[in-house]
């Protein structure tokens, strides 16, 4: 509508008012920014995987997860935390760092049944003249991990390696631990190393693109 004397249209609001009111919606659009919720955990096979761990002191984020596969079983889901996130394998084998391993499990497995399995991963990736210099500190880590007894699924087994130690906890219970660096390297190139249990999980872990299992 037009008023007789002015010819202002009273109707259609002033521009200075529509730029404030423009500028009043960005400022609350940037504000609900601002405020938005943290990143919610990765969901790996239906297993909620926390985007941070607390281990030694040190403020650990989350690298990659994966899930562990054994022909059409799912056997536990993986997730590492460090420092600073990278998909160098290197960065993570090579690291003083602490660094924390998390397999939670899938289905019911036994102690021995975990540590037969990492004992064929080093295997794998170690020559045996490595295994041979190795083979106290291997002993003593197979006798402690065998102490664990029975695991079901949802259990959490908590691998730490920091300064060249290796620590394990299996259902909140610390089994032992073991100080070697090259046993920290060896046992990190289960999942890591040329010759991984899984190539996908590998990938997964350096938050990478999955390859084939």
């Amino acid at each position: 509508m037009t008023h007789p004397n002015t010819g202002i249209d009273r109707a259609r609001p002033a521009r200075g008012s529509l730029l404030r009111g423009t500028f009043a919606a960005l400022a609350l659009a940037a504000a609900g920014l601002c405020a938005a919720p943290p990143a919610l955990a990765l969901t790996v096979a239906n297993v909620e995987v926390p985007q941070q761990q607390s281990v030694a002191g040190s403020d650990l984020v989350l690298n990659g997860a994966g899930l562990r596969q054994r022909f059409v079983f799912h056997v536990y889901v993986a997730a590492l935390y460090r420092q600073q996130p990278t998909k160098d394998a290197e960065a993570v084998l090579n690291s003083a760092e602490p660094q924390l391993l998390r397999l939670t499990l899938l289905r019911d497995i036994t102690s021995k049944a975990l540590t037969d399995a990492l004992n064929d991963g080093l295997k794998a990736n170690c020559t045996e003249a490595e295994l041979r210099d190795m083979a106290g500190t291997i002993a003593h880590f197979e006798d402690f991990m065998k102490t664990g007894g029975e695991g079901a699924s949802g259990d959490l087994v908590d691998i730490v390696f920091n300064q060249g130690t290796v620590s394990v906890s299996f259902k909140g219970k610390a089994l032992g631990e073991v100080k070697d660096p090259r046993f920290a390297t060896a046992l990190l190139k289960v999942w890591l190393g040329a010759h991984p249990a899984q190539e996908s999980l590998k990938a997964a872990l350096l938050g990478q693109e999955s390859k084939s299992n």
